[in-house]
């Protein structure tokens, strides 16, 4: 089962949260403030924060902007993860992938069937790893931002979580680029 472990050290990591969204401002993303407070909240540090439209292109090139930044080491998206035309943030972040972290979809889909039954299956939320970093997508709803936060992300972004953790296995995530 899983575990804080209290004898490990607490490490912080800096996250960068991009809303996608063509009918908001910054100053409206509430599901980007709710990621923001719990993520400083629980320790961590806000590496960026922006706001772009729902633009295939757009979104991927602000990814792989931060992936290619050293002081971003996760990236969370909100918005543009459901099944309408406009929707591109997933494949936006697909063109980013060099792994898919599969689980993080089928976790967030178990946790969604809990708080809004059925109605998961209208989400595509997705996980991967690119240059280093972490990437996340996670829907525009403010309910679901708090579900991935709560539920996945606090747990897998702590270092003191057992049996494991995306953190402790960050320095091996370029690896591949090392190797060459």
């Amino acid at each position: 089962m899983s575990r804080i472990d209290d004898t490990r050290e607490f490490l912080p990591v800096r996250i960068a949260v991009l809303a996608v969204s063509d009918t908001r401002s910054l100053d409206e993303d509430r599901s980007g403030d709710i990621l923001v407070k719990r993520l400083e909240d629980a320790g961590h540090k806000l590496a960026a924060r922006d706001i772009v439209t729902d633009d295939r292109d757009k979104i991927a090139q602000i990814l792989r902007n931060w992936c290619a930044d050293d002081a971003v080491d996760v990236i969370i998206s909100t918005g543009g993860t459901g099944l309408t035309g406009r929707d591109v943030t997933v494949e936006a972040h697909r063109d980013v992938y060099e792994k898919e972290i599969d689980a993080f979809g089928t976790v967030f889909t178990h946790v969604s069937m809990a708080k809004i039954g059925t109605s998961a299956v209208q989400s595509r939320a997705c996980g991967g790893v690119a240059l280093g970093t972490y990437l996340f997508a996670l829907p525009g709803s403010t309910g679901a931002c708090k579900d991935a936060w709560d539920e996945i992300l606090s747990f897998q972004l702590d270092y003191r979580h057992r049996p494991c953790n995306f953190v402790e296995i960050m320095p091996r995530l370029d690896e591949h680029l090392r190797r060459k």
